[in-house]
């Protein structure tokens, strides 16, 4: 589950710099990259999104913040 958590931080962090793009330059790096409304941008943002919901389950099952407070 290390890897995976992993792999999710990696992807969220790409995705929170490409919505820092959008938010600072109207500029959306990943239809940029795979085209506008194209199915691999869709598979992009999706990934982005299920490794979000992966962080906020690992945040409440591993509760990662709670051992590092004892």
């Amino acid at each position: 589950m290390k890897v995976v958590s992993i792999i999710a931080y990696v992807i969220a962090i790409i995705g929170a710099l490409n919505w820092l793009l959008v938010g600072l330059f109207s500029f959306d790096f990943v239809a940029f990259v795979f085209g506008a409304g194209t199915a691999l941008t869709r598979i992009v943002y999706s990934l982005v999104g299920i490794a979000g919901i992966w962080l906020i389950f690992h945040l409440f099952v591993y509760k990662p913040f709670v051992k590092m407070a004892n």
